[in-house]
């Protein structure tokens, strides 16, 4: 989920540690017969919303399930529009070769949430396999799949101002390592920082129902390391940051 879509954005490179995953391109006929996840290794696909709006849009109406087709009709923004079709066409185009079932009959369901019990924890697929964790940006959009809980996110990289605004919600310690950046350096290092949390709190199946501050995961180009989960910055364009978090084990 992008929070900070009202914003205006700066496009600014990004240097990335070599470590970094590289996700495969989500390119039309992928999903055909798309390599599983292994123990320890999502999968991840990046796609380019541009590339894929048109192919998407004759599927959606036959693969999206009338859940979907409400909120894909509720965004106000064609560019939102374009963007939840490729992602959740994708999602259930991938999951279908991964189950060997059709895409429109994925069963899609909430787990329970670890804070409250609520249906509105990590999304999962009825037949249980695999775990997986979406995300989308204007332009592109981030599909993670992995054997354990996963967690997903791509944003673009923010403005100087909108970086100055919310560096507090972030954990002490980050906001701290962002003061102490370059200011030139600083929007690279929010996004980091940002996608390596909201990454962590989707495979946690608490999102934003947890506390930002809470934990830390770090600004500098190396993740914070976290007890049982593995935290995995992703390489994307220039002007945008990615990262997944999977439970080891």
């Amino acid at each position: 989920m992008t929070m900070y879509t009202d914003h205006h954005f700066e496009t600014l490179p990004a240097a990335r540690p070599q470590s970094a995953l590289r996700p495969n391109d989500l390119v039309p006929g992928a999903w055909a017969q798309p390599a599983p996840p292994r123990p320890g290794a999502p999968r991840l696909w990046l796609a380019r919303v541009e590339d894929l709006r048109d192919v998407v849009a004759p599927l959606a109406a036959s693969v999206l399930d009338g859940g979907e087709r409400a909120r894909e009709a509720a965004l106000r923004r064609a560019v939102d529009r374009d963007g939840y079709r490729v992602t959740h066409v994708c999602l259930r185009l991938l999951l279908g070769a991964y189950l060997g079932i059709d895409p429109p009959d994925v069963r899609l369901a909430r787990a329970q949430c670890p804070r409250c019990g609520g249906p509105h924890g990590r999304p999962l697929v009825r037949e249980a396999a695999p775990h997986f964790s979406v995300s989308r940006t204007p332009g592109y959009c981030l599909l993670a799949f992995a054997v354990t809980e996963v967690g997903a996110d791509v944003e673009k990289v923010p403005s100087s101002a909108l970086v100055e605004e919310m560096s507090a919600a972030l954990h002490p310690r980050e906001t701290a390592e962002l003061a102490a950046c370059p200011p030139a350096d600083r929007p690279a290092a929010f996004a980091r920082a940002w996608t390596r949390k909201e990454a962590y709190l989707k495979a946690l199946g608490t999102g934003l129902g947890r506390d930002l501050r809470s934990d830390h995961l770090g600004t500098s180009p190396h993740p914070a390391r976290i007890t049982g989960w593995s935290v995995i910055d992703v390489s994307v364009p220039a002007g945008y940051e990615a990262a997944v978090v999977v439970r080891r084990g």
